[in-house]
């Protein structure tokens, strides 16, 4: 189960849900296949114990990116935004929707290419809390913004009646 489902509150549902771009595995994929070939020639080359050792690094790059990918949530619900990354060393962030003060998103030229970007949360009282490469950022941004004003919205019809 996702960290995001595991923490809910009552009466808390998911909004929206994104995580980190494919791009976080461009470089071990491509670090890992040239240290694959290099594994393969010394495995030809009859220097096995090198070989094998390449192959078990080259694979240990490749998995560690498709971790750093897998364990990342971001989730905006209608009480929360919720935000997490990391498997052994974790940081998450949540802060109720009337607390943030904004939702930033910086994008170079990569980002707006292929779609991601780091999304600056900043609360309250708090410090700016950024999360990079994260697929959709500006989506994600919007979704925060709409659920911000779905709540401000519900809170002036309860004084209202």
């Amino acid at each position: 189960m996702a960290y995001v489902d595991q923490n809910l509150i009552s009466g808390e549902a998911v909004r929206y849900r994104t995580g980190v771009h494919w791009i976080v595995l461009v470089a071990p994929v491509v670090f890992g296949g040239v240290l694959g070939l290099s594994s393969l020639i010394a495995l030809f080359g009859g220097v096995i114990g090198l070989g094998l050792s390449l192959l078990v690094v080259a694979g240990l790059i490749v998995a560690s990116g498709f971790l750093e990918r897998s364990a990342a949530e971001f989730a905006v619900t209608n009480k929360r935004v919720i935000l997490k990354a990391g498997l052994v060393r974790r940081r998450s962030v949540e802060l109720l929707l009337a607390k943030i003060e904004s939702v930033g998103v910086d994008q170079g030229l990569l980002g707006r290419a292929f779609g991601y970007g780091t999304i600056v949360v900043r609360g309250t009282g708090g410090t700016a809390e950024p999360f990079t490469r994260v697929r959709h950022a500006l989506e994600f941004r919007r979704q925060v913004q709409e659920q911000i004003d779905r709540a401000q919205s519900a809170m002036v019809a309860r004084a209202g009646s």
